[in-house]
């Protein structure tokens, strides 16, 4: 079976700034968005997460490749310099492609 591909943008960051992110995703108009609590270790050592301000969060994406560049840029440009944040793009096959 053959399936359409489509964008995955995955970020990982600071839990608070999930109100902003959602205004952005907003703004953007993304069709939809998963946010999920993240814990793990990276260059800032171990986050542990409890859904406050000090833990992480996952935010995930599907669109297209279009506006997950565009909102890329958007993140990079407004929160990497003062945040702890990751980000990056995956091509991912999709069912239901009407929903992306």
């Amino acid at each position: 079976m053959t399936l359409p591909t489509r964008t995955l943008l995955t970020l990982i960051g600071e839990a608070a700034l999930e109100s902003k992110l959602v205004k952005d995703l907003e703004a953007f108009e993304v069709p939809g968005w998963t946010i999920s609590d993240a814990r793990g270790r990276g260059s800032r050592g171990v986050r542990r997460s409890a859904w406050d301000n000090e833990g992480n969060i996952r935010v995930e994406v599907i669109c297209n490749t279009e506006l997950a560049q565009r909102l890329l840029a958007h993140i990079r440009n407004q929160y990497h310099r003062d945040f702890a944040i990751i980000c990056f793009l995956s091509e991912v096959q999709i069912l239901r492609e009407e929903k992306f």
